[in-house]
């Protein structure tokens, strides 16, 4: 069946996030992700039709009350968990569904992957080329599968390299970033360079870099996921794990029109992160 003279005709493709808005407000990933979205739908009279709640169960309930009032054509779900409850959901409403997630997670749904795992290793990489032993990855809630995936990756690829780690898990806030490093700084042998999940943490860890009077780069390297605005204004500006946030969005939504039309799910690879390399990461000072 054709994409525009399928059924749902211009309903709009729903999306739920169950985070606090005031981290939403502030993190630009999502904002990035529907620009991309609405890019593919706009022009066949779609839309992408956005919720902000505080919890799990809060989500589950709007997906039942759209797939019964016939709201959305489609759903797309993000931030998704190991044997997440809301793959079986969509399926028993029989709401068309892509996650935006690595394929074992998505549990058998249509899936748009960045391949975090891959992306991690080469972050690492990049700070053991560097000089850098002693390393830190302050990531987000380990409930999600991507964190997760990031975390095994962090942690095979410093064992394979030879270098001491340690993770503090935080909640994307810039305030958990800023806790974190103040927390990191203060054990007897501190990392000389952090990876974060997330651009605000990092700009926490700058924050907490100024207040303990620590040189961004000269004694401890930053290095953030996601490349944003505040990536590059920041001061100094942070290197970041840089991938196309609007493609994927773009790509999530051609493969939830397929998903509309019927057809098998599969899973779509984007472009893996990158790194862009800006002034708050460098070398490893010669004492450390």
């Amino acid at each position: 069946m054709d994409i525009d003279a399928d059924v749902a005709g211009s309903r709009p493709v729903g999306l739920v996030l169950a985070r606090p808005s005031e981290v939403l407000g502030d993190e630009p990933y999502f904002h990035e992700l529907v620009a991309g979205a609405e890019r593919v739908l706009r022009p066949l009279g779609r839309a992408v039709l956005l919720h902000v709640l505080s919890t799990r169960d809060e989500e589950m309930a709007c997906y039942e009350r759209w797939a019964a009032d016939g709201h959305v054509a489609g759903v797309l779900l993000a931030d998704l968990s190991p044997g997440d409850p809301r793959i079986a959901l969509v399926r028993s409403l029989g709401l068309p569904a892509v996650a935006i997630s690595d394929p074992v997670s998505g549990g058998g749904l249509e899936t748009v992957w960045t391949e975090d795992d891959l992306a991690m290793a080469d972050a690492v990489r990049y700070l053991d080329d560097l000089g850098h032993t002693r390393i830190a990855h302050v990531s987000g809630p380990s409930a999600m599968a991507h964190t997760l995936i990031r975390n095994a990756s962090f942690d095979a690829t410093a064992a394979d390299l030879g270098l001491q780690r340690v993770r503090i898990e935080c909640d994307y806030s810039e305030r958990s970033g800023f806790e974190a490093v103040m927390g990191l700084t203060d054990i007897d042998e501190p990392p000389t360079a952090i990876v974060f999940d997330n651009d605000l943490m990092a700009l926490g860890g700058i924050r907490a870099a100024r207040e303990r009077r620590l040189a961004v780069p000269g004694d401890l390297s930053l290095l953030a996921w996601d490349d944003s605005a505040l990536c590059q204004l920041a001061l100094p500006p942070l290197s970041a794990m840089s991938h196309d946030v609007q493609g994927v969005g773009a790509l999530a939504a051609r493969s939830i029109l397929h998903a509309i039309e019927g057809r098998p799910p599969g899973m779509v690879r984007a472009d893996r992160a990158a790194l862009v390399q800006r002034a708050s990461t460098g070398p490893r000072a010669a004492i450390s």
